[in-house]
């Protein structure tokens, strides 16, 4: 297994990463255009775990600049149901963090729902710590081209 940075997306790595965003959220409809959106936006590094030319996992570091310094937020971390308990969650995760040490000074954050039990054991392992904040959502529609 290798973990690889996606520029570009072909057909079957659009259909399975299509399978893993049903994986990660099923409520949320995701196109291959937004797919390809993402992969391609210069400020997001979208990894994939590659097993046998297949991805089973994935995850993005989206990057911003604020006044405060640079930020990078770890986003759609998903591994296959079949690939779990084999560490690749964790293999992509050290992969982003030593991506991002060597942007730094960086703050990397990243949010979990609570009901990923094993994803936030993770993330603490990891040495992410929790961080009292509201968080507000405000979902607004538009074009997947104008995202980046």
């Amino acid at each position: 297994m290798e973990i690889v940075e996606l520029h570009t997306l072909t057909a079957s790595q659009v259909e399975e990463l299509l399978a893993l965003m049903e994986v990660l959220d099923p409520t949320v409809p995701v196109t291959a255009e937004v797919l390809q959106a993402a992969v391609a936006c210069e400020t997001t590094h979208f990894f994939a775990a590659v097993e046998e030319g297949h991805i089973i996992g994935c995850a993005s570091l989206c990057l911003t600049r604020h006044p405060l310094g640079l930020k990078g937020g770890v986003e759609d971390v998903v591994v296959s149901p079949s690939a779990r308990g084999r560490g690749i969650g964790r293999k992509l995760m050290e992969h982003i963090i030593g991506y991002a040490k060597g942007l730094a000074p960086i703050e990397v954050c990243l949010t979990s729902r609570p009901s990923r039990v094993a994803a936030n054991q993770l993330y603490q392992a990891l040495g992410f710590r929790p961080h009292q904040t509201n968080v507000y959502k405000l979902p607004l529609s538009a074009d997947a081209s104008d995202n980046c």
